[in-house]
């Protein structure tokens, strides 16, 4: 992670593909295309890769979210809870329907504690968003008894975990519903772009005409076309589209390489007995994206993140001082900072976040540094940052 360290013919390939027809819309320009429809050929794709019967590619996994959601019902003043670890797009993604993100505490596997989901249940409360931050997974069966018992839409945002799986099953594909992100940062890069998983079918019918104002997509003539209902544009393009086309067919390649660099860093580190790691849930099987461990206290977290930073080891996060991915510094969002006036149901539904305080969340994030696994480099440069991050960490 991210693909686009290796772009290379495949990639080029395709995108010229695009480029020579001249169609750099999804949709439509049927004479123009020469046969060529990458983002069909995207969802074709990544359907077999996610065992899932349907997939709608979209702009972004901040769109994924909110189509997700909005195929399933949720909207105007519906509850969704989520994870106070996770990027500020969850509940952007949220926010965009009308609904109130509730957000609760985490565990030791870094995602949601479903102890801390069945406390926040209420009447409103119509989703539950388990975010599978850094390339792992919570504990997937707890929390589909959770949903199952109160009638609750299971979402997983997998947007940082495409490769990783549980109980046999691809991450993305356990839940309800599943979203995620082909952003320029991600394991599979498209520049921008997001894909809506699903097993049920009228999910699907219900993403495919939302993410593209509301088109019925029937027949071959767009101008014909119907309108069940009000949507939105967040189509993808054929550009984007096609990069992604190439990178899913590298995606086990990539998997490959980001397991060796992180079992690597793991095993060396694994000999420091202050650092621990976090709790991946029997049967499940990290995408090893990012490589995840606690220190012993936020001091000596702190001291060994700035220490990386110091001596060239790039790419490792302390979430606790970091102002996207941790709810400590989300100000904007507290004080519901806004370009327009936020309706009155969610200007109430968040004004818990005012004295609501997370202490087992903080206990872990303030604990754990996380590195990003990178595709680009050698067996040998792996190893000497390991030995070099061993060093830092005895040493602080």
């Amino acid at each position: 992670m991210p693909g686009f360290e290796l772009f290379g013919n495949l990639e080029r390939k395709e995108v010229n593909d695009v480029l020579d027809n001249g169609v750099l819309m999804r949709y439509g320009f049927n004479g123009m295309r020469n046969g060529h429809w990458k983002a069909k050929e995207l969802e074709q794709e990544l359907a077999k890769t996610f065992d899932s019967n349907y997939v709608q590619l979209v702009s972004s996994g901040t769109a994924a979210v909110s189509v997700a959601l909005a195929s399933a019902g949720v909207g105007a003043g519906d509850e969704v809870i989520m994870p106070t670890f996770t990027f500020v797009a969850s509940f952007e993604a949220i926010m965009m329907l009308g609904a109130i993100p509730v957000l609760v505490d985490i565990d030791d596997t870094l995602t949601l504690d479903p102890k801390a989901v069945e406390g926040a249940i209420t009447p409103k409360t119509k989703a539950v968003m388990l975010v599978q931050m850094c390339g792992s997974m919570g504990n997937m069966d707890a929390l589909k008894v959770i949903c199952n018992e109160h009638n609750l839409i299971f979402v997983e945002d997998a947007c940082q975990a495409i490769g990783g799986s549980y109980k046999g099953k691809p991450l993305g594909s356990v839940a309800d519903l599943g979203c995620f992100s082909f952003d320029f940062v991600k394991t599979i890069t498209c520049g921008e772009g997001g894909a809506v998983v699903t097993n049920n079918k009228d999910y699907y019918t219900n993403a495919d005409h939302f993410s593209d104002h509301g088109h019925d997509h029937v027949g071959n003539d767009r101008g014909a076309e119907t309108h069940p209902f009000l949507g939105y544009n967040f189509r993808i393009s054929e550009l984007n589209a096609a990069v992604g086309l190439a990178q899913v067919k590298r995606l086990s390649e990539f998997i490959t390489i980001q397991k060796r660099n992180y079992s690597i860093i793991r095993e060396v580190l694994s000999h420091i007995p202050e650092v621990t790691f976090r709790t991946v849930p029997e049967g499940g099987e990290e995408s090893y994206a990012f490589l995840n461990f606690f220190l012993p206290d936020l001091e000596s977290a702190r001291k060994v993140s700035q220490g990386f930073k110091d001596n060239g080891i790039d790419a490792c996060f302390h979430y606790y001082d970091n102002n996207w991915h941790y709810i400590r510094k989300w100000d904007h969002l507290k004080e519901l900072k806004s370009l327009y006036p936020i309706s009155k149901e969610v200007k109430d539904g968040l004004q818990y976040l005012k004295t609501k305080t997370f202490e087992q969340s903080d206990a872990y994030i303030a604990r754990n540094i996380s590195c990003l696994i990178k595709l680009s480099w050698t067996e040998e440069e792996v190893r000497q940052r390991a030995e070099k991050m061993v060093q830092i960490i005895k040493t602080i």
